[in-house]
C-alpha cells in the first residue's frame, strides 16, 4: 500500500541574538515534516513491518530531503542534521521507529548532504500538538559540540491517533556563542583515547 501523506510542513528559524548578544553570523534551523497515515493502524500487533517500511520510507526520505535541500539552498550548506518521528496514540513507538530507522529513509539525506556521521534521532508517541524534537549533530563530526542543537516544533492537528509525523532537521551554523569546547578535549584531559572513547 503506498504511503498516504496528509500534509507537509516546512519551517525556518533564524537566530539573531542569544544571551543578549548579537550572533556573529545568524544561525538557521530548518525542519521538514510529513503527516502520514500509520500503515499499521487498526491491524492489531503486526509481526512483520518490512513491507510497509519498504513502501513508505524511501518516499518519505526523498520528499523530506528535497524540502530541506530546497530550504537550505544546497546539500553542502547543511552543517548539522537529524531526524524524528512521533506516532499517534493508537500506534506503537516501534511504528515511529520503523519509518526513520532504515537506510531506505536516512540514506537519501546522508547522500544529499555528503554526511559521514550518523543521523541523530528521536522517536516518541503522543497526541496532536505533541512536541516534535529533532536533535542535530555535525554531519561530519559527532564530537563537535557547537552543533549539538535541538529543533522543537509541533503541529496543532497531528499526529491524529492513526497517524505518524516524520521529520528531518538541519542547521546552517551552530549555537551562536558556543563556548563549551568539544568532546576530544575532554577525552585528552581525562587521559582517554580519542580514537576509542568508550575504552573497548
Amino acid at each position: 500500500m503506498p504511503v498516504q501523506i496528509r500534509k507537509t510542513l516546512l519551517q525556518t528559524e533564524t537566530i539573531l541574538f542569544e544571551g543578549g548578544r548579537a550572533a556573529p553570523q545568524p544561525s538557521k534551523l530548518f525542519s521538514a515534516l510529513a503527516v502520514v497515515k500509520n500503515p499499521w493502524a487498526g491491524r492489531g500487533f503486526v509481526e512483520d513491518l518490512k513491507p510497509e517500511i519498504h513502501a513508505a520510507a524511501p518516499v518519505l526520505g526523498e520528499l523530506l530531503t528535497r524540502m530541506i535541500i530546497d530550504a537550505a539552498g544546497s546539500g553542502e550548506a547543511v552543517e548539522a542534521y537529524g531526524k524524528a518521528a512521533v506516532v499517534g496514540l493508537d500506534g506503537e513507538t516501534e511504528h515511529a521507529s520503523a519509518l526513520i530507522h532504515t537506510l531506505r529513509f536516512g540514506n537519501h539525506y546522508r547522500q544529499a548532504v555528503g554526511a559521514k556521521s550518523y543521523l541523530a534521532f528521536c522517536n516518541t508517541r503522543g497526541p496532536a500538538n505533541a512536541p516534535v524534537m529533532i536533535p542535530l549533530m555535525d554531519k561530519h563530526d559527532e564530537g563537535r559540540r557547537s552543533h549539538y542543537l535541538t529543533i522543537q516544533t509541533a503541529i496543532p492537528d497531528a499526529p491524529a491517533a492513526d497517524e505518524i509525523v516524520v521529520a528531518l532537521g538541519a542547521s546552517i551554523g551552530g549555537r551562536p556563542h558556543h563556548r563549551i569546547g568539544d568532546r576530544y578535549q575532554d577525552l585528552r584531559d581525562l587521559g582517554q583515547d580519542v580514537a576509542n572513547p568508550a575504552g573497548v
